[in-house]
C-alpha cells in the first residue's frame, strides 16, 4: 500500500477536486480533513462513509483511506506530526488543546465517520480554518504563535461537538460525575483494542482496584462496568456491520470477542438478531 511522507511538522492547504486523484494510502503523520463543500464517499480502512459539507475526519498514520467524490468538492486539508506537541512544549507553556488532541487521536474514527454533526459548529470550524488558512501563508511576527493556537482552537471545538453530540457529555460541575465520565470516554475511545479494555487495565490507567472501578461504575451509572464494555463494543458492531467491508469472523475478531460464536451469542442477547440478519 503506498504511504505518503511529511517532513514539516504542521501542513495547511485547501484542495479542490473532480476526482480523486490518489491511491489508498497511509501516511508517516496525523491528517484532520474538514469538508467545505461536495458530497461523496470517504472509505477509511474499508469503512465507507458518505461525507457532506462540514464533515470531519482525522486520521492516524495507519488509517488507510481514498475517497469516492460524487460531486465537485474543497477539501481543508492540515497535516501534523508529533514534533508538532515539542514545539509547543518549548514555548514553555502546556496546552489543553495538547490533551485534547491527544483524546481526539485516541479515537476509533472508522467506527464513528465525522467526528461533527452540529450544524453550527460545522460553520464556526470553518470559520476558524479559514483564518488558519490565512495566517498560515504569512511570516510576520507572531504569525507562528497564532497558527498554533487557531489549531488548537479548531481541536477544542471539534472535540467539544464530538463530546456533547455523540456522547451526551456533560459540563464540569460534579467532580463523581466527571470522574465517572472519564471512565466511559476511556472506554468508547478503546473500543476496537481488545487488550485496553480489560477490566485490570481500566482500574490501572485510573489509579483505581478492579474491585473498587467496578463497585464505582455500578454506584454511579446503575450499570456494571461489564455492562458498559459489552454495550460500547455491540455499538461499534453497529457500525462496522452496516458500514464496513469486513466478514463477521473479523469483526468478531477487531473487538476482541473470544471468536464469530461468541460475538454472534452476545451480538443476539443485547440485539435480539443476529450479526447477519442486522447487516
Amino acid at each position: 500500500m503506498k504511504r505518503f511522507n511529511s517532513y514539516h511538522s504542521l501542513n495547511v492547504f485547501r484542495l479542490t477536486l473532480d476526482e480523486w486523484q490518489f491511491p489508498t494510502h497511509k501516511h508517516n503523520f496525523y491528517e484532520f480533513i474538514f469538508v467545505e463543500k461536495g458530497t461523496g464517499n470517504h472509505i477509511l480502512n474499508e469503512s465507507l462513509f458518505p461525507y457532506n459539507e462540514g464533515d470531519v475526519f482525522l486520521l492516524r498514520p495507519e488509517d488507510a483511506h481514498y475517497f469516492e467524490i460524487a460531486e465537485n468538492t474543497q477539501f481543508i486539508f492540515i497535516k501534523f506530526t508529533e514534533q508538532l506537541f515539542i514545539e509547543k512544549l518549548e514555548g514553555k507553556k502546556t496546552a489543553k488543546w495538547m490533551d485534547v488532541i491527544k483524546s481526539l487521536l485516541l479515537n476509533p474514527s472508522s467506527i464513528n465517520g465525522s467526528l461533527v454533526t452540529d450544524a453550527d459548529d460545522k460553520k464556526h470550524i470553518q470559520h476558524l480554518l479559514q483564518i488558519l488558512l490565512i495566517e498560515f501563508s504569512k511570516t510576520c511576527v507572531y504569525s507562528r504563535e497564532l497558527v498554533l493556537e487557531l489549531f488548537g482552537a479548531v481541536m477544542m471545538m471539534v472535540a467539544r461537538s464530538y463530546s456533547t453530540v455523540q456522547h451526551g457529555e456533560q459540563c464540569p460541575g460534579n467532580t463523581e460525575l466527571d470522574k465517572l465520565n472519564n471512565i466511559l470516554s476511556y472506554i468508547r475511545l478503546y473500543a476496537l483494542e481488545a487488550e485496553k479494555m480489560h477490566i485490570e487495565n481500566i482500574a490501572e490507567y485510573f489509579s483505581m482496584s478492579p474491585n473498587y472501578i467496578s463497585i464505582y461504575v455500578k454506584k454511579h451509572s446503575d450499570v456494571s462496568i461489564q455492562q458498559h464494555i459489552v454495550q460500547t463494543k455491540l455499538k461499534a458492531a453497529d457500525q462496522l456491520l452496516k458500514n464496513s467491508r469486513n466478514n463477521i469472523n473479523e469483526i468478531a475478531t477487531k473487538l476482541g470477542f473470544t471468536d464469530a460464536s461468541h460475538f454472534n451469542k452476545m451480538y443476539k442477547k443485547y440485539k435480539g438478531i443476529s450479526p447477519g440478519a442486522a447487516r
